[in-house]
């Protein structure tokens, strides 16, 4: 509890020290967002390339395009 306690009295101090006009992200904050812009394009880059490995045309239902007459008689429930 005295820890909280000494948290507590200190945080104001923090708080008239710091002027909220010079606040920057810094160096740290750019290196974040860049790695995480690069992330994301390499994760966009992957997608397309497997994306375009996918063939998107289906085979025919061997049901429906079964020419025999017990075949089609099955397929209208006589």
């Amino acid at each position: 509890m005295s820890a909280h306690l000494a948290l507590t009295q200190l945080v104001p101090f923090a708080a008239e020290e710091l002027d909220k006009n010079k606040v920057t992200p810094g160096v740290l904050g750019f290196v974040v967002f860049a790695v995480l812009a690069l992330a994301v394009w390499q994760l966009m880059k992957s997608m397309n390339r497997h994306m375009g490995k996918v063939s998107f045309e289906e085979a025919p239902d061997p049901a429906a395009t079964a020419d025999t007459p017990a075949a089609e008689a099955a397929a209208t429930g006589k």
